[in-house]
């Protein structure tokens, strides 16, 4: 299915179905969103300007997955967060695999961003098994990061940073050293 799916900048037409994929129970309980969210509150929370690169992930013509680049300024412009959602019936299916490709493309070879944060639920295992697959790693946990279901859940913070390698705290030795793996 990859293949098929085109990844595209998001339109204001495309408010009614990403409201639709966020308001569904696996792809909202992997956001900040709330459940029953109207399409005001997608234009409200997706508002399209050009410091947001927002992406749309389309299978025939049906919008499946939603992704978006999110750039800092100052002195914090070498650097951007990213989120994205996926409609439930596509999780698993490289729906996922193709918009983070997409963003990483624009944040490598269009913005020229060294660094790229991220937040994620911490028992999102996919979402993190694929932010590895990208270069992320995890750098703290976020401890009862938002309330979700009834309960106050945890998120881990994730950030990739293009042509460094990876910084492991050693306990140890009780300093951070460089990874050279």
């Amino acid at each position: 299915m990859p293949n098929d799916v085109i990844i595209r900048a998001m339109t204001p037409d495309d408010f009614p179905a990403i409201t639709e994929l966020h308001n569904q129970s696996r792809a909202a309980a992997g956001t900040l969103g709330l459940p029953f969210q109207s399409v005001v509150d997608t234009e409200q929370r997706f508002h399209l300007d050009p410091s947001n690169r927002m992406l749309v992930a389309e299978l025939d013509g049906r919008v499946i997955g939603d992704a978006g680049l999110h750039l800092n300024r100052g002195r914090r412009a070498h650097s951007g967060s990213i989120g994205m959602s996926v409609h439930d019936d596509f999780q698993g299916r490289g729906v996922g695999t193709a918009l983070m490709t997409a963003l990483m493309d624009l944040a490598d070879n269009w913005y020229n961003l060294l660094r790229i944060e991220l937040q994620v639920y911490a028992d999102n295992e996919a979402a993190i098994h694929l932010y590895h697959r990208f270069g992320f790693v995890i750098e703290g946990t976020l401890r009862s990061f938002a309330y979700r279901g009834g309960e106050f859940v945890d998120a881990y913070y994730m950030a990739r940073l293009r042509n460094c390698p990876p910084v492991v705290f050693d306990a140890s030795l009780e300093q951070i050293a460089v990874d050279e793996a």
